[in-house]
């Protein structure tokens, strides 16, 4: 197959906003757009309906789309599988994601998507099959969340809780700006430099992912629709066949070796430890570095949960589970503790309807009770974390001592 020579001339009738690729037999018409921006949703809607293609193309997949063109079902989300599957911080970082944009989009007087629910029913009002073109979100959200350092997960997390929390206005020409862009692209981007890993997860294997189904979708004449963002990057690939990556990046990457090793590193120095202090300095003075183990551990990761105004049983739950988590890299006591609080506090439906706009609020963290789930996750878990080292380092002062 060949293709033209990128980059692709923009189309003469809609501006630069739209390009046209010849591929082999056949002509793809991409249509870049802003997510939350109403010239997008009219200019999907002209394309369309002036080409008449055989096939439309969008940037979704089956779960996104049908979260745009049906009402959500929250009743029917388990949060228990999604924790016991560890998905619960993916969860949040989509959760965190979709109300930036739903807040931008506010503003703008634009639902997020409205552009691709737009090309979906026009497309389906001139009877032109549909094609959805993006990977899994729930395969792009965990290789992105397994592809960032611990520490840049917490950037991540706070660069994008302080967009929430960030109240000021946006100017008029910002506004502007705002309706030629693709937002959550935008912010990739713009966060590049300081997390490569995600960006290459977000945008740059998207880009890929989205040619490979284009180019496979059936007819001769296509017009994709694609966020802005995701242009430039696609254009470079239309002549390049890379249908042989497509199984590595649809695939949650495992667990490496180095890190399984790790995460048992310090639970077998700590029982070791503590066994050599029980043959040397006898049971009494084993007996007194489990009972500190076991302290410094359960207090923390039940301050944790009180702070996050979590059920009393959840409470306990930290204290108990947090020095036995800790010896294991299997699961930690965030998991364990947000699953007793769903068990003991369930959400409702409303509150995950509202979660988007509770999400930017700092009191709605804990009126929320989707959201104060996170919180005891996050909260429970820090605080076993600093009772891991706190209690480590006793037990290894102890042994040398």
């Amino acid at each position: 197959m060949s293709t033209t020579d990128a980059p692709f001339p923009a189309h003469d009738d809609y501006g630069d906003d739209v390009h046209v690729v010849e591929h082999g037999e056949q002509t793809i018409i991409i249509v870049g757009t802003a997510h939350i921006s109403q010239e997008s949703v009219n200019l999907v809607k002209k394309v369309i309906e002036q080409e008449l293609p055989d096939c439309v193309c969008l940037e979704l997949d089956d779960n996104r789309y049908q979260a745009l063109t049906q009402k959500q079902k929250w009743d029917s989300l388990d949060l228990k599988t999604i924790i016991k599957s560890k998905q619960l911080s993916t969860l949040l970082i989509s959760l965190l994601m979709a109300s930036y944009q739903k807040r931008l989009g506010g503003k703008l007087g634009v639902t997020p998507g409205a552009e691709l629910l737009m090309g979906a029913q026009t497309a389906s009002d001139l009877h032109i099959p549909l094609s959805l073109c993006d990977r899994d979100v729930r395969i792009t959200l965990r290789r992105a969340w397994k592809s960032t350092s611990f520490f840049k997960k917490g950037y991540l997390i706070a660069s994008l809780l302080a967009g929430l929390f960030d109240k000021s206005d946006i100017s008029e020409e910002k506004l502007k700006e705002l309706k030629q862009k693709d937002v959550l692209s935008e912010l990739m981007g713009e966060m590049g430099n300081t997390l490569p890993d995600l960006k290459r997860v977000l945008i740059d294997e998207r880009d890929l992912y989205l040619v490979e189904k284009i180019k496979s979708s059936p007819g001769r004449r296509i017009v994709a629709v694609v966020g802005a963002g995701h242009v430039a990057g696609m254009l470079e690939k239309f002549g390049i066949d890379n249908t042989h990556k497509i199984p590595e990046i649809t695939q949650i990457p495992p667990v490496s070796k180095g890190y399984k090793i790790a995460g048992w590193t310090i639970p077998l120095l700590i029982i070791g430890s503590i066994g050599v202090i029980a043959s040397q300095k006898g049971v009494s003075a084993a007996a007194d570095n489990i009972l500190f183990w076991i302290l410094a551990n359960g207090i923390p990761a039940a301050i944790g949960a009180l702070l996050a105004l979590a059920h009393p049983l959840t409470t306990l739950s930290a204290f108990a589970s947090a020095p036995l988590t800790s010896l294991t890299p299997v699961i930690g006591a965030g998991y364990v503790t947000a699953f007793i609080q769903v068990l003991t506090c369930p959400p409702v439906v409303k509150e995950f309807e509202t979660a988007g706009e509770d999400i930017g609020s700092f009191t709605g963290w804990w009126k929320n009770r989707l959201l104060r789930v996170f919180l005891v996750f996050i909260f429970t878990g820090v605080g076993s974390a600093i009772g891991t080292w706190v209690g480590g380092y006793e037990i290894f002062k102890n042994l040398v001592g």
